[in-house]
């Protein structure tokens, strides 16, 4: 998938969503209760940065899926 215009926008709306999916999800798994109370900023930090992670390897998992589906439809054109 080229960089312009609308491939850019959906590029930078896919990385955002699936960010926010993973800290959602990494939410539920409350997982400050397994570290000391006064750590708890540091803990949502590094949640935030594994959500980071997770979201835009996911994202880009997708957006190559797609990539490759147009690649193989315009192969047969």
């Amino acid at each position: 998938m080229q960089v312009f215009g609308i491939d850019a926008i959906v590029r930078i709306i896919s990385h955002f969503s699936f960010i926010y999916l993973a800290f959602w999800a990494l939410r539920s798994l409350r997982v400050e209760n397994l570290f000391k109370a006064f750590k708890e900023a540091q803990v949502r930090v590094a949640i935030l940065m594994l959500a980071i992670v997770i979201g835009f390897i996911c994202s880009t998992f997708f957006l190559e899926i797609i990539l490759l589906s147009k690649n193989i439809f315009l192969t047969f054109n």
